[in-house]
């Protein structure tokens, strides 16, 4: 059986966005781009993150995200050629 959180239990009765800026976010890692960045997934309100160039999290942006598949296809094809 799934215990909920307390944040989720909050999320049923107050906008998720809102439960989130009163407590925080739960914060999911869902892609790894590289050794050095990840996408983040809050799985209460959805909102999307990744990690600057300071290893801080940041909104992820359209930008960001098209650097992020640019990164992890280069680091992709770098490390299958040197297998």
């Amino acid at each position: 059986p799934h215990i909920m959180s307390l944040l989720e239990l909050i999320s049923k009765f107050v906008d998720k966005k809102t439960a989130c800026s009163i407590f925080g976010h739960k914060i999911v890692t869902v892609r790894n781009v590289t050794n050095h960045f990840k996408e983040y997934k809050c799985t209460v309100c959805q909102v999307e993150l990744t990690n600057d160039l300071q290893d801080k999290k940041t909104f992820l942006t359209p930008r960001l995200k098209e650097i992020n598949e640019t990164l992890l296809n280069h680091y992709t094809r770098k490390h299958l050629s040197s297998m």
